[in-house]
């Protein structure tokens, strides 16, 4: 097993028993999401509606120690953060299986949000008022020098009014070390800082220096994304994508933008991370473009929910939501627990 940054020994995070959860209090309800290496469930904990993700343990012994290793530092960051733009963690387990506990948000990923918008857009003021949402919750992680390092709108949550985005899975998350170098395949291509990747460090596993401006670039891009409503690097693949970012220094078109934002995306998504700001900075940026808008309120855009059964565009794998999709047809939807009764939970020990 690797040291250092990349992999931490389950010993050096063991779980405060404070955040420790009764498995025989969790009954699970229809899946909500899944990913490479897990699978998030609607359910109840002690009658409190939350998300059970539910981490595969692998079939090699290296594999079960890294996902073991992985498990164990993502509750460990998770407990140890807490912020009103962060998915609330209630608690977690390992036996039977490796299991994570958070609170429930029913307003879909900022990224079905935005599909069902287009071809409109966001008032700029809702836009500022997500990104500030994000700055904030990015800002807390890097003051407990924390590394989100996956920030793209499949992360994002809104809650169930719609009006506040969360940030959630820290399955790629790291903490900080200026000694140590990290794994250069995290994130996802599209949203990633170019100097996570280069013409020789696409192969797996490979290591490269970098720090928690990452996270800058990331967030310029999903800014763009809340202002224009359009796929970045729209008509490229993902690696088509990245090799424009961090050999051509391509970046999305700042035409048609007010000043100061077209300021703060080019500021966050510079070549140089050391020229980046850091997200303190961001903030104060977004409150200060913020103060200089006309008063009146935005009217945030009614509702959307997709329908369960609607194809998103192919996209990266990875836990994409903590978010309760539900099927207005009658229709058992895809992943749902077959044999359950309707408007029951499975008693979790039924089930693994």
């Amino acid at each position: 097993m690797e040291s250092g940054i990349g992999f931490y020994s389950v010993e050096e995070f063991r779980l405060d028993t404070k955040w420790l959860i009764d498995p025989k209090f969790l009954f699970v309800g229809p899946r909500i999401g899944e990913g490479a290496h897990a699978k998030v469930y609607e359910g109840k904990y002690k009658n409190q509606s939350v998300a059970i993700k539910i981490v595969h343990k692998g079939d090699t012994p290296e594999e079960i120690a890294k996902r073991e290793a992985c498990f164990a530092r993502e509750v460990a960051m998770l407990s140890r953060v807490q912020h009103k733009n962060l998915a609330k963690v209630i608690g977690a387990c390992n036996e039977p299986v490796m299991v994570i506990v958070t609170e429930l948000l029913l307003g879909g990923t900022l990224r079905k949000y935005l599909l069902n918008l287009r071809p409109r857009c966001l008032d700029t003021r809702v836009a500022v008022g997500f990104a500030l949402d994000i700055a904030r919750a990015v800002d807390c992680l890097h003051s407990h020098g924390i590394i989100h390092r996956d920030l793209k709108p499949d992360n994002l949550i809104l809650t169930a009014d719609q009006k506040t985005v969360k940030l959630v899975d820290f399955g790629l998350a790291r903490e900080e070390s200026l000694t140590e170098m990290m794994t250069a395949e995290t994130g996802t291509y599209r949203w990633m800082a170019p100097e996570l990747y280069s013409t020789v460090t696409l192969r797996h596993g490979e290591k490269k220096h970098y720090n928690h401006k990452v996270d800058a670039y990331s967030f310029a891009i999903v800014l763009w994304e809340l202002l224009h409503n359009k796929l970045p690097f729209e008509g490229m693949s993902n690696l088509q994508a990245a090799y424009a970012a961090a050999f051509k220094n391509a970046r999305p078109s700042l035409e048609d933008l007010p000043e100061d934002l077209a300021l703060i995306l080019d500021s966050c998504w510079k070549e140089d991370p050391s020229a980046r700001p850091n997200f303190s900075q961001i903030v104060q940026m977004l409150l200060h473009y913020l103060s200089t808008i006309l008063p009146p309120e935005p009217v945030i855009p009614a509702h959307v929910f997709m329908s369960e059964n609607t194809v998103l565009p192919p996209e990266s794998p990875g836990t994409s939501s903590l978010i309760a999709q539900h099927n207005d047809s009658g229709e058992t939807p895809r992943g749902k627990i077959e044999n359950k009764p309707k408007g029951l939970f499975l008693c979790f020990s039924q089930c693994y």
